[in-house]
C-alpha cells in the first residue's frame, strides 16, 4: 500500500493492477525494475502510478542493500576522482556502499540504468552533471528513492535537491585577479554553452570586465568542452591573433593544460607573454611548470554534502535548504603575472 501525495486516500498495488488491467505481480515487477515486462505494459502501469501519485512506503526490507548509486556523465579525469573520493568518504562514515555508473558523456540516463537502480532499491541516487526527465523522476519518487544532483548541468526543476559551488563568483574572482595585474585583453575558454556552470563562470567574467569599465569582446569568449583538446585548439586560435589576449581564463584546469601547450608551440612563455588561470584546483595544478593559478572548487566537500543530503532524505528527514552552493576561492600560483609592458 502507498499514500497519495494529497494524504487523503491510499492507493494499493491491487487497485493499480485493476486500473492497468494487469496482475498484482506484474505491478510489483514494474515497481522493482524487472526486465521481464513488456514495454507497453510497463508504460501503462507507470502512467497509472503517476496519475494516482503512488508512493511506496519508505520502509526497507531486511534484504535491501545499504547502497547509494553514483551516476556520472563522465568520470575519466581527476575532477571526477575528487568527487568519487568525497562520496566514498561520506558514505563509508555511514557504512554505506557506492555503485558507480557512467553515462558515456550523456547528461541523461538511459532507461536501462533506471531499471537497474529500481531493481537494486538503493538508499538514494547522486547524479553528477546529469539529470532525470520527468518520467524518470517520478519513477524514483514513486519508489521512495531520493536523488540529489551534484554540479547540475542545467537549471533543475523546482524541488530537485542540488549541491554545487558559486560558479559566478569563480568567474568574477578569476577575472578580477587578472585585471588587478593590469591585463585588459582577457579571453575566456568556457565549458559547453548548454552547461549551467559554464554560463555562470562566463557571466562572472563579463561582470568583472564591466565593473572595470571594459566592454567584453565577443571574439575573446570561446565555448569549449572542459577537456585538454578544447583548451589547446581555442588557445592556438586566440594566441595566433594579431591582437592576441595577454591573459586567458580557462573553464577547467584540463583546458588550462591545452592552453599551456598552445603557448609553448607558439614560442610564447607563461606568465611573461600570457597569464593563465584555470578552474577546479585538481591536485595536478600545483605540480605544473609553472604551477597553475586557479579557482578552487570544493569538489570533495560538494560530494560529501550531497551524500549527507541524500542519506538524510532516505531517512525521512527534510533539509531546510535543498539548493546548496559552496564557496569558491582563488589560488594564486606562478602562471599569472603583470601584463607585458606596452599592452596596458
Amino acid at each position: 500500500m502507498a499514500t497519495s501525495s494529497d494524504n487523503r486516500r491510499t492507493v494499493t498495488i491491487a487497485e493499480i493492477a485493476t486500473l492497468a488491467g494487469v496482475s498484482v505481480p506484474t505491478v510489483s515487477k514494474v515497481l522493482n525494475g524487472r526486465a521481464d515486462v513488456a514495454a507497453s505494459t510497463r508504460a501503462r502501469v507507470e502512467a497509472i502510478l503517476e496519475e494516482h501519485s503512488y508512493r511506496r512506503r519508505r520502509g526497507r526490507g531486511s534484504g535491501d542493500p545499504n547502497l547509494i548509486d553514483l551516476v556520472f556523465h563522465h568520470f575519466d579525469n581527476a575532477w571526477a576522482q575528487e568527487v568519487i573520493k568525497g562520496v566514498e568518504d561520506a558514505a563509508a562514515a555511514h557504512r554505506v556502499g557506492v555503485v558507480l555508473s557512467e553515462l558515456g558523456g550523456s547528461h541523461r540516463p538511459q532507461q536501462e540504468l533506471i531499471d537497474d537502480i529500481l531493481a537494486r532499491r538503493p538508499l538514494g541516487v547522486l547524479l553528477v552533471l546529469s539529470s532525470l526527465d520527468a518520467t524518470q523522476r517520478h519513477q524514483l519518487e514513486s519508489r521512495s528513492i531520493p536523488f540529489v544532483v551534484v554540479d547540475t548541468w542545467g537549471e533543475p526543476p523546482a524541488g530537485v535537491p542540488t549541491v554545487g559551488s558559486n560558479n559566478w563568483n569563480g568567474g568574477l574572482i578569476a577575472t578580477r585577479h587578472l585585471l588587478s595585474l593590469g591585463h585588459r585583453r582577457i579571453a575566456v575558454i568556457a565549458g559547453p554553452p548548454d552547461v549551467l556552470c559554464s554560463r555562470a563562470r562566463v557571466d562572472g567574467y563579463r561582470s568583472a570586465l564591466e565593473e572595470a569599465g571594459i566592454r567584453p569582446d565577443p571574439e575573446l569568449v570561446r565555448w569549449g568542452d572542459f577537456h585538454v583538446d578544447g583548451g589547446y585548439h581555442h588557445g592556438l586560435e586566440l594566441l595566433s591573433r594579431a591582437d592576441r589576449p595577454t591573459a586567458i581564463f580557462a573553464g577547467s584546469d584540463y583546458q588550462s593544460l591545452g592552453v599551456m601547450r598552445a603557448v609553448r608551440e607558439l614560442g610564447l612563455s607563461i606568465p611573461e607573454d600570457v597569464s593563465v588561470v584555470g578552474y577546479d584546483d585538481i591536485p595536478l595544478a600545483q605540480w605544473l611548470g609553472p604551477s597553475l593559478t586557479t579557482v578552487r572548487q570544493p569538489l570533495r566537500e560538494m560530494a560529501g554534502t550531497a551524500t549527507e543530503m541524500v542519506l538524510s532524505l532516505a531517512a525521512g528527514q527534510h533539509p531546510a535548504n535543498l539548493r546548496i552552493d559552496l564557496a569558491t576561492e582563488l589560488v594564486v600560483r606562478e602562471s599569472t603575472a603583470p601584463a607585458p609592458a606596452g599592452t596596458v
